[in-house]
């Protein structure tokens, strides 16, 4: 059965794989429906408010003002919406060529193999600038590709050769780009020796406990240690030593049997493998993509991969140790005494928060393969009472040996008791201060149904509400601002909500308005001024409980008084995701994903143009700083 684009791609993984509807909830607790007795009560942490400013003195508010952009309103235009005295321009768009070989993009048959494998990929998602003597690198996810766009040229949507399949294939991945300025705005260096397309293809180093395992072995590689490919590429991470952290977040859904009736194992169905794929058809031209003849091959995805921007000719590196789940991104924190921390979240409803220390420290000249592969994993729980605790996902924990523990995290961390969570996305620290945020970005089946391992979803905590299609962003402080530290404080920093149709919780918190609403926190990012940016992928439909959210946006919150402002508004039918800034801090990179996704956009080009994923230039007027 194909994936049907109006079938998110968890709906069509619960399709296949169905839950039962949970029927009992002890730990449930009942939560205030009045919008005072709800922020009066779960979202308190001691003498702060959990939202910001939602209960500061309205002096101190004022006085923290920060935004150098007064707040715009929400847009249902087929265009990208800033703030007065800023531009938005694009840099590059989905198939743009990367050297001059490339075929340029043919609006009617949508490319080929040959030229997407010279070209910009699709569905842009994270990315990270990097200076290399003096060059400016921008290395950037492509996540996915619309089957209807790419194959729109096909009667039916729908692949009909083996060029097809691969074109689509080939769209996915990473993109190394260097981007230049000579006056006159950002452009793509065409044909510089950095630039690179990285495939469901290209060699991969399986590193870290699980290399060589028996779990990670296949018919093409008897060792364990080499694998082909990254794909559905989700947020990104950045290390201090220079390379780029690209996250596999859905990779499940490329798999399939030839047999359908082919069982797949209960460890693959929990991360949504089945006999079904969603419609690519990668098994076709690639047995590998074949559960029933490689059953061990999706335990090579589902990992963070490690690359050097720097060096085209580099292997990158799938870093077992970071476990192995739907990545969203990874969040790189050196902590005070030279550990590592990273944390991450597991995009999928009632799935969980975790983070990696280091056993070794960050140093100049220290073998930075060591610090990714030789550590502990945790997971975390949050109680409702404001307090959390990260849990060791260790042989003695668990009763699982490491290597197991990096392939089915998962299972690790519901044997645990860790917090399933309202869809953990983008992870981001503080850098004025020991805080990291996590977007949560929605979960319709909260206090209904329990998570693919069978874990509890009670509505309480930092996930406090049923049927939750808004979203919160949760944040917590490491104790003694140890990031390495057990245990940690937690409060949420706005409830997402619509307070023009709602006036209980799902109105959202005080520092969410009729001027400001918004839905699905997805991307999250802090600029050099301390302001959290954020980027939502959620229901654009405007109507209902919707109405007046508009297209899919980005804002940009204050962490001390809990303002919130929209800053930019996308096209219709997009997502807006991946952040990062220039050098110089005067022009934002941001992403703008799967336009006209359900046929009803021709941004970027306008006219009767094919929509194009692509990545815009934010900068002032004036030429000044951008964050």
């Amino acid at each position: 059965m194909a994936k049907d684009n109006t079938v998110s791609f968890d709906e069509f993984d619960e399709l296949i794989n169905p839950r039962p509807a949970e029927t009992d909830f002890d730990r449930v607790v009942e939560q205030a429906l009045s919008r005072r007795g709800f922020l009066g009560g779960v979202l308190a942490m001691g003498g702060f408010a959990a939202l910001g400013g939602a209960v500061l003195p309205k002096t101190a508010a004022a006085a923290s003002n920060r935004f150098a952009f007064e707040g715009i309103a929400a847009s249902t235009a087929d265009d990208i919406v800033v703030p007065q005295g800023y531009k938005a321009e694009v840099l590059v768009r989905w198939a743009d060529p990367m050297w001059s070989d490339s075929v340029a993009f043919d609006q009617a048959s949508r490319g080929t193999a040959a030229s997407q494998a010279r070209s910009f990929g699709d569905n842009t998602d994270g990315m990270e600038v990097f200076m290399y003597d003096g060059h400016v690198l921008l290395a950037v996810n492509n996540e996915y590709t619309n089957r209807e766009i790419i194959w729109g040229n096909r009667p039916e949507g729908k692949a009909e050769t083996a060029d097809d399949i691969e074109k689509g294939m080939l769209a996915h991945g990473v993109t190394i780009l260097e981007l230049a300025n000579d006056g006159s705005g950002w452009k793509v260096v065409i044909d510089s020796p950095f630039n690179r397309r990285i495939t469901p293809q290209t060699e991969m180093q399986l590193t870290g406990p699980a290399a060589g395992h028996d779990l990670l072995k296949t018919t093409a590689d008897a060792t364990g240690t080499v694998s082909l490919g990254t794909w559905n590429n989700c947020g990104s991470g950045k290390t201090p030593w220079g390379t780029y952290l690209t996250c596999e977040e859905n990779f499940n859904g490329y798999f399939s049997a030839a047999d359908e009736a082919h069982e797949v194992s209960a460890e693959l169905k929990r991360y949504g493998v089945s006999s079904k794929d969603w419609g690519y058809g990668w098994a076709k031209v690639d047995e590998r993509f074949d559960v029933s003849k490689n059953p061990n091959e999706p335990n090579r995805a589902g990992y963070v991969v490690e690359i050097d921007p720097t060096d085209p000719n580099s292997t990158p590196k799938k870093r077992t140790a970071l476990g192995r789940f739907k990545h969203e991104n990874a969040e790189v924190v050196i902590n005070n005494d030279g550990r590592v921390v990273i944390y991450m979240g597991d995009d999928e409803r009632g799935e969980f928060i975790y983070r990696y220390v280091s056993n070794g420290v960050y140093a100049a000249g220290v073998d930075t393969d060591e610090l990714m592969n030789n550590g502990t994993l945790y997971a975390a729980r949050f109680d409702a009472s404001g307090k959390g605790e990260w849990l060791a996902l260790t042989p003695e924990t668990t009763g699982m040996d490491l290597a197991a523990i990096c392939v089915h995290t998962r299972q690790a961390a519901s044997k645990l008791g860790a917090t399933t969570m309202d869809r953990p996305e983008w992870v981001t620290a503080n850098p004025n201060s020991d805080e990291v945020y996590c977007a949560l970005t929605n979960n319709k089946n909260r206090g209904v149904k329990p998570n693919a391992g069978g874990d509890e979803t009670p509505a309480e905590g930092p996930n406090p509400r049923e049927k939750n299609n808004y979203g919160q962003i949760v944040r917590w402080r490491p104790e003694g601002g140890d990031h390495a530290a057990t245990a940690f404080d937690w409060d949420l920093f706005v409830l997402a909500g619509n307070p023009t149709v709602h006036s209980d919780a799902y109105a959202g918190s005080e520092n969410v308005n009729d001027g400001n609403m918004f839905n699905s926190p997805d991307g999250l990012a802090f600029d050099s001024n301390g302001l959290l940016w954020i980027q939502t992928d959620g229901e654009y439909s405007n109507d209902g409980d919707f109405a007046g959210h508009g297209n899919n946006q980005m804002l940009a919150g204050d962490p001390v008084t809990g303002e919130i402002r929209r800053f930019l508004v996308g096209p219709k039918e997009a997502e807006i995701t991946g952040l990062c800034w220039s050098p110089d801090l005067r022009a934002m990179f941001v992403g703008v994903q799967h336009p006209g996704e359900d046929g009803d956009s021709h941004w970027p080009d306008g006219g009767d143009s094919v929509p194009r994923s692509a990545i815009i230039v934010v900068t002032r007027e004036d030429g000044g700083l951008v964050g």
